[in-house]
């Protein structure tokens, strides 16, 4: 998810600078840019990446190695 602000930035970023818009310095491509990278190095690292599948993968195999055995 934070992936796709990333990329919604990023398409800002460019068209401010396709088009030659003169904004504020916060709003600058530069500055943009920046923030699209930091959303995409948190998503890098695992943050709003939603539920872990190791908890729900090992709690269905071990059920079903119990129903197995029976």
């Amino acid at each position: 998810m934070l992936a796709f602000v990333a990329v919604a930035f990023f398409v800002i970023a460019f068209i401010i600078r396709v088009t030659e818009t003169s904004t504020e310095v916060i709003f600058s491509p530069t500055s943009l840019m920046l923030v699209g990278l930091a959303f995409l190095a948190v998503h890098s690292a695992g943050v709003g990446s939603g539920w872990s599948t190791r908890g729900s993968s090992s709690r269905g195999s071990s059920t079903r190695r119990s129903g197995s055995r029976r």
